[in-house]
């Protein structure tokens, strides 16, 4: 048994139960501190890591425990390269997420707190999860926390009606992927997760599973045209639940395609399947930068931003899919899909907390009435820049590498693909550049600019992490690129063999 994958599991449920049973003004110092611990715990963890090491051997940490049976499942956890860089993001941002509330008082702050840290035990779960059952278990774990968190600290009268929405249609969409899994379950051994892989599944049935699988995927991340519950969401969520959706969990679907989708349907996948997602994500890439560019609202510019992005990650992992079912051993747009999908993670956590600074010091959440901070708030005006350029995609920022290896994926599968999805390069400039423009160079109101001031102690070393996150990521791409590339190896291999 490994201790280090039991102590990143079992410590933020135990804090988690300490915060909803013990209530005080020192929950989210308890809070911060224990997500400290889990980060340290996670660095750790990673120091001695193996990446070589893939689901199919017996991993430096894992978890085995026979659990139910006579359905043939057990508690099965495990820590490859790609859990690895997930388990990484996820334990990094929680703190920084935790720590951007310490200016804000919340309502029924205990359990608050104990939220995140429920959510952070079963993003944890979700990403070490080897076995299908357990996976949609954490899976359902994750959706109640952040419901709850939407729904009660939300920012408008019709929050609970924009968070059910989201709540329906995620719970809808796990009921499917249950069904798929299920249906592979018949047909193999038990739930674990080689014994999926090696489900014999004729074309017509790997169909079913797959679009049973992937619509639940495609409503997390959200793919097109499944994305009608994110904007109201992300815009009246409380910045952190917004963070939490954004950074950390629809990277859940991205980890749930590569782990559960692609070795399990992959003849599917090389029938029209395959060729449909990639349409949708392209549709979905350009249709998000179209309307960021026109959008006012800062929240939801950054909103239609993020749902460009993850079009783009898609796209890539099943362009280098149909590559490797045709013949061509790659696996460049899983290696820039989850490079991106950890660089989104600093990128739009950063993104909404600016955007959370520039609705405090406005009061609105419309670009068009602010302008101007950039003379009174010189230290955010610069670490600002610094995130959007990651979001934009410039060189050596942590956005550019896993951007131009997604590009180069898409180009190698369709050439118009690829330029249809290189446009929005070009959109997200204009419409994030337009944004800084208006909020920090414009001329702004005297009078409000007059009682605003730059970055408190906190908002500074939140978001002087998130930028440095963003340099050093794009300095020093190799440590993250160097974790996955077994992993991924052996996804696209199981597809074939």
């Amino acid at each position: 048994m490994s201790y280090h994958l039991l102590a990143l599991l079992l410590l933020p449920l135990l804090g988690a139960l300490c915060l909803f049973f013990y209530k005080g003004k020192w929950s989210k110092s308890f809070a911060l501190g224990l997500s400290l611990v889990q980060l340290v715990v996670t660095l750790c963890t990673w120091q001695g890591l193996d990446s070589s090491l893939t689901v199919n051997q017996v991993l430096q940490h894992e978890i085995n425990y026979p659990w139910l049976q006579f359905v043939k499942s057990t508690l099965h956890f495990g820590i490859d390269g790609m859990s690895m860089l997930l388990l990484l993001l996820t334990n990094i941002l929680v703190p920084l997420i935790i720590y951007s509330s310490f200016n804000e008082k919340k309502g029924y702050s205990s359990s608050f707190y104990a939220l995140i840290l429920l959510m952070q035990f079963g993003l944890v779960g979700v990403f070490t999860s080897l076995d299908g059952l357990l996976f949609y278990i954490f899976w359902e774990v994750t959706l109640i926390p952040i419901w709850l968190i939407a729904g009660l600290w939300g920012q408008a009268d019709k929050k609970l009606q924009f968070t059910t929405k989201f709540f329906v249609y995620t719970f809808v969409g796990s009921l499917f992927m249950l069904g798929g899994f299920i249906y592979v379950y018949l047909y193999s051994p038990s739930f674990a997760l080689t014994d999926m892989y090696n489900a014999n599944l004729n074309l017509n049935q790997q169909t079913v599973v797959f679009w049973f699988i992937f619509f639940a995927f495609a409503v997390k991340l959200p793919v097109f045209p499944f994305h009608t519950w994110q904007p109201d969401t992300y815009t009246y969520s409380p910045t952190q639940g917004t963070m939490l959706l954004s950074g950390i969990m629809l990277k859940m679907a991205i980890y749930g395609i590569f782990r559960y989708l692609l070795p399990v349907t992959p003849d599917a996948i090389a029938g029209i399947s395959g060729t449909i997602v990639i349409v949708l994500a392209v549709i979905g890439v350009l249709h998000g930068a179209l309307i960021a560019l026109i959008q006012n609202d800062i929240k939801r510019l950054f909103t239609y931003s993020s749902f460009s992005h993850v079009g783009l990650m898609v796209a890539g992992i099943f362009a280098t899919a149909l590559m490797v079912l045709r013949g061509t051993m790659t696996i460049e747009g899983g290696e820039g899909a989850l490079v991106q999908a950890f660089a989104h993670g600093f990128n739009i956590v950063g993104l909404f907390y600016c955007a959370d600074i520039l609705i405090k010091r406005f009061k609105t959440r419309d670009i068009r009435q602010m302008g101007g901070l950039a003379k009174v708030a010189p230290r955010f005006a610069v670490l600002f820049m610094i995130v959007l350029l990651g979001s934009v995609g410039l060189p050596l920022t942590n956005g550019f590498i896993g951007e131009f290896i997604l590009l180069k994926s898409i180009f190698d599968y369709n050439v118009l693909a690829a330029i249809i999805a290189g446009i929005t390069i070009i959109l997200a400039a204009a419409y994030l550049f337009r944004a800084y423009g208006h909020t920090m160079l414009n001329s702004g109101d005297p009078l409000v600019l007059a009682s605003a001031k730059d970055l408190s102690t906190s908002e500074f070393i939140v978001m002087g992490s998130l930028a440095g996150a963003v340099i050093f990521f794009g300095v020093v791409p190799g440590p993250i690129l160097d974790l996955v590339g077994s992993s991924l190896t052996f996804i696209y291999q199981s597809m074939v063999n």
